[in-house]
């Protein structure tokens, strides 16, 4: 009888200490996942924390490609205008040159 008594604690004493083994490696693994996800939350704080300045630089550079955008389009629209009119001057001249010296 005790010797069964013996036997059943070995055997229990055994489990409990494969368990013990088993949840201790789960630890290990937890606290090295741990560990990579606190490493990479540094990393991207690192890197999101420098973002508002690129956005508000990048905004001021948007900004200032609009206002010259701008400038250009009005250029563009003169140069138009001018063209136009040398096109309009240059067809009023041949109507003008065929009508009275080609007659």
């Amino acid at each position: 009888m005790v010797e069964s008594v013996i036997i059943i604690n070995i055997l229990l004493s055994l489990i409990l200490l494969h368990v013990a083994w088993r949840l201790w490696r789960i630890r290990l693994s937890l606290a090295k996942a741990a560990n990579a996800l606190v490493a990479a939350e540094h990393s991207t704080h690192k890197v999101l924390a420098q973002a508002p300045n690129f956005i508000y630089v990048g905004q001021r550079h948007i900004s200032n490609l609009r206002l010259r955008n701008q400038v250009l389009e009005l250029q563009i629209q003169q140069l138009r205008q001018v063209l136009n009119l040398l096109l309009l001057i240059s067809q009023i001249w041949q109507r003008y040159f065929r009508l009275y010296f080609w007659k």
